[in-house]
């Protein structure tokens, strides 16, 4: 293979950025969607997500040995290996009683790794590649490392809800009708029901098959508004398997819903024992209803233990791939040089450039709504619909952000770059900070109506991908800028994304709690008023109108 296509920048640029992107959409993002489906709550998985962003708020305290020992070439190529071997162990790690502090655990090795690959990358990008070209693959490099992104959120999950429900037991479907009392002529009581064991694999009984729960009317002589059902399996499960089973609406009249626990465990002892769930009509129904709801009991464990094994497998094919196909510019070995020893003046030139306290405070408030948004969009997409969420599967909402949202965030990334390179990025800030925040607001139209139609819900988030790409290239110009302006790039490009982590980590920790505090509905419009900071800041900040712009002309 020749140096000149070892060279050409579309050769390695777009598997970097989206080597780059995988781990940290997995850490960040996929990881909540994980949590979620195996029981944790809100709070729980947006705490302990939001914790696992510390290596990115620190990474600048490794920056400058990253610049002194090896190339950022050599560097990249061992991260990636790590990341492999990461991969794997949250795989394993599923599996174990223990799952919970051990993939924990995994993910905070795959967050170090992660982040120091993030230095090397960013360092080896500025290191190969002259100002303009910087400029010019900004979009290019934005859009591959959300592509990634995109592809764990949504190829991913599609993958996984794919192996959900072909694994363990079938969905049960339960139609569920919402009738005057009148019509209601019989009521199943738990010790009524007698369960006989079949032979094979168990599958979801529901007492009774018809379902009907009675519409409040205060003119009966005993008004009621809901009903009982008892769930249980034909036959038990093997020894040490434990069933897990949750029921959720899934479609039909939102004025029907679950007023119980929707979490069912089934082992070997209580296979046979009914277990109750409460359905209720809400009393503003006055007319005949239907809903369908679904009890699914799939391998979730497993369903996640192959999605992201396979992410370790590629990673061992990009590291073999990065370490043939990668440049070696000249610049890599006399920067290592040159900065050895200087360990605390890379900070102190970067705490000394122009315009310095303004500029970290745009990077700790320009994500400052998106931080919070990113946590719980995935956890709202899939929540129940009783618990205010749109109930989709993860197949489902993998192909929402992996088809459409992935054609807008994609033009919304390059046509980002496309206009900063010929007009600067001091002309287009604002209108990427507008870009970034406001398409927000479709999650409060989302959460209000509760559209049933999947293609509703596909435009909502192709409007919010397209605004993220295209914003979002803005925050990254911005960053490369700053660390632009004097020597040791790489390192204050790792102090300016540090910062960067540190705005999105703080939000993110809390974000949970307020979603439990306030619902889905008010803490998307919470949301919103959260994108006033970024516009304070954006204010205060000084860019060179030729940034961009001027190398373009050249």
């Amino acid at each position: 293979m020749s140096q000149k296509i070892k060279s050409n920048p579309w050769s390695w640029i777009p598997s970097l950025y989206f080597a780059e992107g995988i781990p940290y959409i997995i850490v960040m993002f996929v990881a909540s969607d994980m949590y979620k489906t195996l029981g944790i709550s809100n709070a729980s998985l947006a705490f302990w997500t939001s914790i696992l962003y510390l290596p990115w708020v620190i990474k600048p305290l490794w920056s400058p040995f990253v610049d002194i020992y090896a190339t950022k070439r050599k560097w990249i190529v061992w991260m990636q290996l790590a990341l492999a071997f990461a991969f794997f162990g949250v795989s394993f790690a599923l599996h174990m009683p223990w799952w919970f502090p051990a993939t924990l655990m995994f993910l905070w090795a795959m967050a170090f790794a992660s982040s120091t690959h993030d230095i090397a990358a960013d360092g080896f990008y500025m290191l190969a590649l002259d100002e303009h070209t910087q400029t010019f693959f900004t979009g290019i490099r934005a859009t591959f490392y959300r592509l990634a992104m995109i592809a764990g959120l949504g190829l991913l999950v599609i993958i996984t809800g794919l192996i959900l429900d072909n694994t363990g037991l079938d969905t049960l479907h339960v139609n569920i009708s919402a009738v005057p009392q009148s019509q209601i002529t019989e009521t199943i009581q738990k010790p009524e029901i007698k369960i006989v064991e079949e032979e094979g694999e168990p599958v979801i009984l529901v007492f009774p098959e018809e379902v009907k729960v009675p519409l409040y009317n205060e003119a009966d002589a005993s008004p009621c508004d809901s009903t009982v059902i008892f769930f249980a399996l034909s036959a038990p499960p093997e020894d040490d398997e434990v069933v897990k089973m949750t029921f959720g609406q899934k479609k039909g009249s939102k004025d029907i819903f679950l007023a119980s626990s929707g979490l069912f465990e089934f082992d070997k002892n209580n296979w046979n024992i009914p277990q109750k769930a409460v359905i209720k009509a809400k009393p503003n129904l006055k007319e005949t209803a239907s809903t369908r709801f679904d009890a699914k009991a799939g391998d979730v464990p497993f369903s996640w233990s192959v999605s992201i094994a396979f992410l370790g497998i590629l990673f061992l094919l990009l590291s073999l791939y990065h370490k043939y196909i990668l440049p070696s510019p000249e610049s890599d070995n006399r920067e290592n040089k040159k900065q050895e020893g200087s360990y605390f003046h890379v900070f102190a030139t970067f705490f000394k450039k122009e315009g310095i306290v303004p500029t970290v405070i745009f990077l700790l408030l320009y994500r400052f709504s998106e931080s919070q948004l990113t946590k719980m969009a995935s956890p709202f997409l899939l929540d129940s619909s009783e618990n205010g969420g749109m109930a989709l599967s993860l197949t489902e909402k993998g192909f929402a952000y992996g088809t459409v949202g992935l054609i807008a965030l994609v033009v919304g990334g390059i046509l980002g770059g496309i206009v900063a390179s010929r007009n600067g990025l001091k002309k287009w800030i604002w209108w990427m900070a507008l870009s970034i925040n406001v398409p927000n607001v479709v999650y409060i139209f989302m959460s209000y109506a509760l559209p049933d139609n999947l293609i509703v819900v596909n435009a909502c988030i192709a409007v919010e991908q397209f605004g993220y790409g295209f914003g979002f290239t803005g925050y990254m110009l911005y960053m490369l800028y700053i660390a632009g302006k004097g020597e040791y790039k790489t390192a204050h490009f790792a102090i300016a994304t540090g910062f960067m982590a540190l705005g999105m980590m703080i939000p993110g920790m809390i974000s949970g709690v307020i979603q439990e505090f306030l619902g889905y509905q008010h803490f998307f419009i919470y949301v919103i008023i959260c994108t006033i900071p970024s516009f304070v800041a954006l204010w205060f900040i000084k860019i060179d109108p030729g940034f961009g712009k001027k190398k373009m002309e050249h």
